[in-house]
């Protein structure tokens, strides 16, 4: 059930990126197929964190350490962009214009899901103690 839950929070924090950048677009106007769009990028996004970021960390750990972190942001943008190039290669409907919307929507996807997951109960989560 963990699994489900944070594929909604992802896909809805996907969903006020693209109400709070135009450079982010979903291309659509049904509603399902708007949903249909979000939960499929949402999936997208969360494998494309999972596979590539633990390497891109690990290849630029100096990287990390020299900026203090702040390449975080380069490569949140990056890997966001590359969830983008994915989804409309699959023929979905959704495209970032650019790097620094990139940024802007990685920031914006990772606040948004900060925020609903601390709201959402940690059972909800499939985290909760069963005792």
């Amino acid at each position: 059930m963990g699994i489900v839950i944070r594929l909604i929070v992802t896909a809805v924090a996907l969903w006020v990126a693209t109400l709070l950048l135009h450079g982010i677009t979903l291309d659509t106007t049904s509603t399902p197929k708007k949903i249909g769009t979000l939960l499929a990028v949402a999936v997208i996004f969360g494998i494309v964190n999972a596979v590539i970021r633990p390497i891109v960390k690990t290849v630029g750990c100096a990287f990390y350490v020299l900026t203090l972190g702040l390449i975080a942001l380069v490569v949140n943008g990056a890997l966001f962009l590359l969830t983008s190039w994915i989804a409309g290669k699959l023929g979905l409907p959704f495209h970032v214009d650019g790097f620094l919307t990139a940024v802007l929507g990685a920031l914006i996807v990772g606040a948004v899901s900060w925020v609903l997951n601390a709201v959402i109960p940690d059972r909800a989560r499939g985290q909760g103690n069963d005792r």
